[in-house]
């Protein structure tokens, strides 16, 4: 999503003077300011209240909305604790019953107070099923194995171990807690200084995981199913149940209910047995022969409804823990009836057929958009497809692999066949009929699928009516890639060649267009800078194209337009395309480019383009603007007076637009050369008409920056440049040598300023990335590829702010290694059959982390002996090598082959033979090459401590390898509006208005929960900045519930130790410290410590504001000498990431200072003050509050000193005698502890008078003129931590505080 800030602003600019520009090519209204307040009231109707009458119960009032469905008061029901019980039944309004599916406004005579009848309703196979389900969905509500599992979208959450669920009702009960004597010390590991890595605690045990028994057995019967003559007694299905106590029943689901039967496991008798009890719910019949079952589902359906909801709900996509503990593997009956039936996509809701998914996907794309309820329905209908397809293509693409699927080319070698299942196509990531020969072969066909996502991802993104792509996720398991499209209709049926009336399926010997098909994709040309050109087919005649000649059209049975094969969406990256004859920039030859890379389909990023054309377009803007200045001043006349006003503000910055070039994304340069560009644009439109002169100017301006129209800026790239057999008509001469130039341009602009501005922003912390993941977030959001992370590096290496790059570099070299590990690991898995997966695992992991010099591979043979040891085996893994090639690997070719991937992929040497090498070389940790390299093979192994370094056996055995996953990519449909409404707040909050930026935001919320349900990651940034808002207005509750939600969300959505968790922690850590909750504040702290710890080690600059935080908060508990172990590591950590000289600094010698005055060691704090104030001075002056604060402090702090020196002197000269006044030790107050606690999570609190904000908006401009003259970039990095005057309130709202600049960017991933 919001790349820095960046994305509004480009939007703004792309299009230059041409014409408004429209948000991602949309053709409709911005839906952000104008359509607010009429269309939001259309969703936010009034709810009301109805009572409900349930057998057996008390009746209770319900709230609902007009727009809920009947269906949704059924869910209800179904989840609350008197009636969960409950599957099938029907409500009825007055005798009447009510249809599920009619919204509760269009139901006659509902109105507040009406009364709604729970009416019990006879069962069908198909209801009794259900209820099944439901009951064993009950008996498990509490067990995590699902998540640890990774089925059915369940995800882990631990939040509650460490606030022991008391958020809620905290401020109440909770006042004393002062003053109560709390346990603070953390355990050694979380300590500074420790060595320690364990990997248990990642995984605290729950204690409701110990699940109460209800039940030992729950199965369905092999009595099943029912014969005919039992059929007609209403017999539906037998169950068996082995009771808590030991007894055995067997039990009859009839139409009317649930009873006891007379059958055993041998002899069948459907009669019923004693106690002849018909119940209409299997839990009230298991009540009535089970005690313990009465008892223990009770207490478990207490337990149920007291956990917070969001532990409960499915996430949108399902996410995977690395790590799980052992689990005993219980019966089951629905689990094991899911495998064998395997529900081929037979879901629940769409009886006896599977789902049509291209049918599905293509009509939520039709659905309306004209306003704001249409939009949001349609928005809601694609992500549901979306989420639903995506499950169904893994759990199919995971079939395909295990052989569980029949091809539908049985016939061919294993690697070229194709499969469909569920509707959904599947194939391999093999060269098939050498069709990528010319551009890589097995490697190019492995890199096409995700360069085909990437483009339909941004055609999606664009969305032009009439225009269609398939659903498309790429899957990755155990050394596959597998691709999952959705079926365009009477594919199959045809042939290729002739379906195709648009594009190329030669790589451009043969090429057709279509006329229809050139108006669709003229639409996106301007939004994806797209050129329209013309290429010569095999015949010599001219063909226009207006996309890649890959890219195919077909029209379906349907009638629908589709685009497929997408991969060069974006034009070719010439860095890593050597074309014979043609020479690159200086910038890209001084790095050493153009290189051969392993496929020729290395395209540039979206991202990279857009960057690129905005440089471009602050440029052209430039050069008009210094031409018709010239003009303007050889004349010495304006035409009008407003020009004349308009343009000395450029000209007293001429140079100011293109300060940006190094990080186009920066927010803060970027705004002001953007007003200028505004204003520049207005004039040259002005200009236009009247004078030949300006057009020329114009003229020369778009040729400069090769704009491909010379009356306004337009540049557009033309992707089939540089492809290996497309050929270009002799009219098109020019044009194409302008194209070339342009890409030229293009690989330059990656190197001189892309990198180099990532690199600036990782100086100045701007971006803090802590593991793998958050740094290619953090390249991919500047259009970085991964494949230049090694001149990353190189340029971190030579870059003079060396020390401060420290955690970047250690990251760096830890994804360089892990991905080259990746790739060998992929090759390596492919050559394993499924017996010897669990020893093939352990084995390259024992290379791979292990010190034991030579781990020996076991065979999977050992375990049993075959009497046939001689007969082939018939299904052997698509493309498999030997199968026990991989057994004989060894730690030091291993090793050796990573230090090649990294040198031969990422050209970066690296300096190391063995893993213990490369952990003392680069102050790598194991653990963290362990978890990364889990995360993207998709390993899980066991929860337990292991022994890397000994050398005695391997860390490793085939029994900690616990499952594998698959690595799953697809498309992440946006929730467009919503996010608007987000921008809009977000900006408003940024002027200072606060109360106006949380309705925004709220209503932003409120849209988000419309599209996405109620987990995502977009929702847990707008509740992140919710929180903060509340925080900031003094409304502690508010800010700790919706803090709590982003924490849990994170949790769930992005993983537990995912850097955003560990920083949504961090934040609802001080909100529970606001709101006296010390113990749990410093639980939080600690949890949020040791994450940081496992995912990145000690040495980060995110440690440094931890630390601060832990300090104080011990500081304020008078647990001095812990208190100051944290605040020196702080010092320490922030000296070395911000210089000796910085602001931080200065402020962390005033924290040790105050922990020292507690002590009464005025020694120490004395000497720590007179460091800080040394600094203020010299970087604020004599006169700024913060050097006369610190003056102050130090004044006090010798008079103390004094005092304690005179008391001394008193007790040598009268001995014990003396008669002296007790020492008192001076605990700070709560209150200027969170002052404390503000200033360094970078909190100001702003008075909210409108004159304050226009004093606040000319010192800010004041400020940046200053920081611009004297450059002084301490200064700059560091507005926080030294002023609490308003300054930093532009900054601290938009949840990104200078002291700790999230790693909020991957937060908004966008």
């Amino acid at each position: 999503m919001l790349l820095n800030g960046d994305c509004p602003e480009s939007l703004k600019r792309e299009e230059g003077t041409a014409e408004p520009p429209r948000e991602n090519g949309l053709d409709e209204a911005e839906p952000g300011e104008e359509t607010t307040g009429q269309e939001v009231i259309v969703i936010q109707d009034t709810g009301f209240s109805v009572k409900i009458l349930a057998p057996g119960i008390e009746p209770f009032s319900l709230q609902v909305s007009p727009q809920e469905m009947v269906q949704e008061i059924h869910q209800v029901l179904m989840d609350r604790e008197d009636t969960c019980h409950r599957t099938c039944f029907s409500l009825h309004l007055d005798g009447n019953m009510l249809d599920h599916f009619s919204e509760l406004r269009s139901v006659e005579g509902l109105q507040e107070g009406s009364v709604l009848r729970v009416v019990e309703e006879p069962y069908t196979v198909r209801e009794a099923r259900i209820h099944v389900r439901h009951v064993r969905d009950l008996l498990k509500s509490l067990d995590p194995s699902d998540a640890f599992n990774g089925v059915d979208c369940n995800s882990l959450s631990f939040l509650s171990v460490f606030t022991d669920g008391d958020l809620g009702d905290s401020g109440k009960r909770k006042k004393g807690l002062e003053m109560d004597p709390i346990d603070c010390t953390p355990p050694e590991y979380i300590l500074p200084g420790s060595r320690e890595r364990p990997l248990c605690p990642l995984q605290p045990q729950n204690r409701d995981w110990k699940p109460l028994q209800c039940l030992k057995v729950l199965t369905m019967s092999g009595w099943n199913p029912p014969p005919g003559n039992r059929k007609m007694h209403g017999d539906l299905m037998y169950l068996f149940v082995i009771t808590a106590e030991d007894r055995q029943v067997s039990i009859t689901a009839s139409t009317r209910g649930f009873y006891l039967n007379q059958s055993t496991a041998y002899h069948f008798n459907p009669k019923p047995a004693s106690p002849r009890f018909l119940s209409h719910s299997l839990v009230e019949l298991l009540n009535q022969i089970s005690p313990t079952f009465k008892k223990n589902f009770a207490v478990l359906q207490k337990k149920r409804v007291q956990r917070h909801p969001f532990e409960r709900i499915a996430t949108p996509f399902q996410v995977y823990s690395w790590t799980a503990p052992q689990a005993e593997h219980a019966m089951d009956c629905v689990r094991a009836e899911d495998a064998y039936t395997s529900r081929l996509g037979y879901e629940e809701h769409i009886p006896g057929q599977t789902r049509d998914w291209n049918e599905e996907l293509q009509t939520t794309r039709e659905l309306p958009r004209k306003n704001l309820p249409e939009r949001l329905l349609r928005e809601r209908a694609i992500f549901k497809v979306h989420s639903d397809f995506t499950a169904a293509a893994t759990r199919g693409a995971m079939a395909v692999i295990d052989g569980n699927v029949m091809a539908i080319n049985p016939s061919e070698e294993t690697r070229m066949q194709m499969f469909i299942w569920n509707n959904i196509f599947f194939s391999l990531g093999f060269d098939v009929r050498d069709h990528y020969k010319d551009f890589g072969g097995d490697v190019a066909a492995y890199v096409a699928p995700t360069n085909d996502l990437n483009g339909v991802r941004t055609y999606n993104a664009v969305d032009v009516e009439g225009l269609y792509t398939l659903g498309t996720v790429v899957v990755d398991y155990r050394g596959y890639r597998v691709t999952a499209q959705s079926i365009i209709p009477g594919i199959l049926e045809r042939d290729q060649e002739q379906s195709v009336i648009y594009g190329s399926i030669d790589f451009g010997k043969t090429v057709v267009s279509h006329p229809r098909y050139l108006e669709l994709l003229e639409r996106t040309s301007r939004p994806l800078k797209i050129l329209r050109h013309r290429v010569l087919n095999d015949r010599d005649e001219e063909v226009e194209l207006c996309s890649s000649v890959e890219c195919k059209g077909i029209i379906g049975n349907d009638g629908r337009h589709y685009i497929l094969d997408l991969l060069r969406t974006f034009p070719p990256d010439l860095n890593f395309l050597p074309v014979p004859g043609e020479g690159l920039p200086e910038e890209c030859t001084r790095a050493g480019f153009p290189r051969a890379h392993r496929h020729k389909l290395c395209c540039l990023r979206q991202e990279l383009v857009d960057a690129f054309v905005e440089h471009r377009y602050l440029l052209f803007m430039k050069l008009a603007a210094l031409q018709l200045m010239q003009q303007k001043a050889s004349k010495l006349e304006s035409p009008t007076s407003l020009e004349n006003g308009g343009l000395p503000s450029p000209e007293s910055k001429p140079e100011d637009p293109p300060g940006p070039e190094a990080g186009s994304e920066e927010e803060g340069s970027n705004a002001s050369g953007l007003a200028k560009v505004k204003e520049l644009a207005e004039t040259i439109a002005s200009d236009d008409g009247t004078d030949p002169r300006s057009r020329e100017v114009i003229r020369n301006a778009c040729k400069a920056v090769g704009s491909i129209s010379n009356t306004a800026f337009d540049v557009r790239f033309n992707p089939d440049i540089f492809s290996p057999g497309v050929r270009f008509p002799e009219s098109c001469q020019e044009e194409v040598r302008d194209q070339k130039q342009l890409l030229k341009d293009a690989a330059a602009f990656l190197l001189s300023c892309q990198i180099p501005g990532l690199v600036k922003d990782c100086t100045d912390h701007v971006v803090l990335p802590m593991d793998g993941a958050t740094l290619a977030e953090v390249m991919r959001q500047r259009g970085i590829n991964m494949r230049y992370l090694g001149k990353v590096l190189d340029l971190v290496l030579r870059s003079p702010a060396r020390d401060q790059l420290d955690h970047i570099y250690k990251i760096g070299i830890g994804e360089l290694i892990t991905r080259s590990a990746k790739h060998i690991f992929k090759t390596y898995l492919q050559g394993v059959e499924l017996s010897g997966l669990s020893a093939a695992i352990s084995h390259f992991l024992n290379c791979f982390l292990s010190s034991y010099p030579n781990p020996v591979a076991h065979l999977p043979a050992d375990e049993l002996v075959s009497k046939k040891r001689n007969r082939r085996r018939r299904n052997r893994p698509p493309g498999a090598a030997d199968n026990t090639a991989w057994a004989v690997m060894t730690p030091q070719e291993l090793w050796k082959n990573i230090c090649q991937e990294a040198k031969n992929y990422f050209d970066f040497s690296l300096e190391c033979e063995t893993v213990d090498q490369a952990v003392e070389t680069y102050g790598l940790q194991k653990i963290t090459l362990l978890r990364e390299i889990s995360l993207k093979t998709g390993i899980q192994i066991l929860l337990k401590e292991y022994s890397f370094d000994s050398r005695h056996k391997p860390a490793f055995t085939e029994e900690d390898v616990l499952n594998i996953f698959p690595v799953v990519k697809h498309v992440n449909p946006k929730a467009s509006d919503a996010f608007h409404f987000f921008q809009s707040g977000q900006a408003k909050v940024q002027q200072g208005f606060l109360k106006e930026g949380c309705e925004l935001i709220n209503e932003a919320l409120n849209l988000f929960n419309n599209v996405y349900g109620a987990m995502h990651v977009e929702i847990c940034a707008c509740l992140r900045l919710l929180a903060r808002l509340h925080y900031i207005m003094g409304d502690y509750a508010e800010a700790l519930s919706n803090q709590q939600k982003a924490v849990l969300m994170s949790e769930r959505v992005m993983g537990i130790e995912h850097p955003n968790t560990i920083q949504e922690y961090m934040h609802l850590a001080l909100y529970c410290f606001a709101s006296s909750q010390l113990s749990t504040a410093l639980n939080l702290l600690y949890r949020a410590r040791y994450l940081t710890l496992l995912v990145f080690g000690e040495d980060h600059p995110e440690m440094a504001l931890l630390d601060n935080n832990i300090g104080l908060v011990l500081h304020g508990v008078m647990e001095c000498d812990l208190s100051l172990r944290f605040l020196e590591n702080a010092l320490a950590v922030s000296t070395k990431y911000h210089g000796p000289k910085s602001l931080k600094v200065a402020l962390s010698h005033h924290l040790v200072a105050r922990v020292y005055e507690s002590k009464a060691e005025f020694r120490s704090a004395l000497q720590h003050e007179k460091e800080g104030y040394t600094i203020y001075k010299t970087q604020l002056g004599e006169d700024h509050e913060k050097t006369k604060e610190s003056s102050e402090y130090l004044k006090c702090l010798t008079q103390q000193a004094v005092a304690l020196q005179r008391t001394m002197n008193e007790i040598y000269r009268n001995g014990s005698s003396a008669n002296i006044p007790p020492l008192k030790f001076t605990a700070p107050s709560m209150a200027s502890v969170l002052e404390q606690l503000n200033v360094i999570n970078g909190i100001l609190f702003i008075p909210l008078s409108q004159k304050d904000l226009e004093n606040l908006k000319a010192e800010v401009a004041r400020r940046h003129q200053l920081q611009e003259a004297s450059k002084n970039r301490e200064k700059a990095e560091e507005p926080m931590a030294t002023e609490p005057e308003p300054v930093g309130a532009p900054e601290d709202v938009a949840s990104q505080p200078p002291a700790a600049k999230d790693p909020s960017s991957p937060s908004f991933q966008g």
